[in-house]
């Protein structure tokens, strides 16, 4: 179903964090807290009310909010992720890997995780599986402040994808 802003701003609480909660994996927070915004103006107000309630959120809750994320996986692993994620991730192929590929993505995977102690986040709606072990390895290259940042823009690129597909 997609929501014009009229039915958006006419949404009760539980109603509007049950569909824009999803926007922010795991993190219905946000929406909970963006709704005391309404009525928003544009779709663009909307997105930016939720992305200011992660900017101004406690580090702690961001790490979560990051930590909420999938690592990227092969399809055997699918069936464990959110629809979003799912769909996410099969838009880049992530359920065809080679297993040539697979094992790249663990062997990755892992190794970011034992560099920064959180998941590998990139919105990866519009890139191809090379293109993602591509970014990847560069983003191994980060420090710690900086892919921690990158996470959190990856997340809001997220969110304006999940909330272009639910609303006209």
């Amino acid at each position: 179903m997609t929501y014009s802003l009229q039915q958006v701003n006419a949404l009760s609480l539980d109603e509007f964090v049950k569909v824009f909660g999803p926007l922010y994996e795991h993190s219905p927070w946000v929406a909970e807290q963006a709704a005391a915004a309404r009525p928003f103006a544009s779709f663009a107000q909307l997105l930016g009310t939720m992305q200011a309630q992660v900017n101004r959120a406690h580090v702690d809750q961001q790490l979560t909010l990051i930590r909420a994320h999938p690592e990227l996986q092969g399809k055997t692993a699918l069936a464990q992720l959110t629809a979003n994620s799912q769909h996410e991730q099969k838009s880049a192929g992530l359920d065809q890997c080679t297993p040539h590929e697979l094992m790249q993505f663990n062997a990755l995977n892992q190794a970011y995780r034992d560099k920064f102690d959180f998941p590998f986040v990139i919105a990866v709606r519009g890139l191809t599986r090379s293109d993602i072990l591509t970014s990847l390895i560069t983003r191994l290259g980060n420090d710690h402040a900086v892919e921690f940042n990158t996470c959190l823009i990856e997340i809001a690129k997220i969110a304006k994808l999940r909330l272009i597909a639910l609303t006209r």
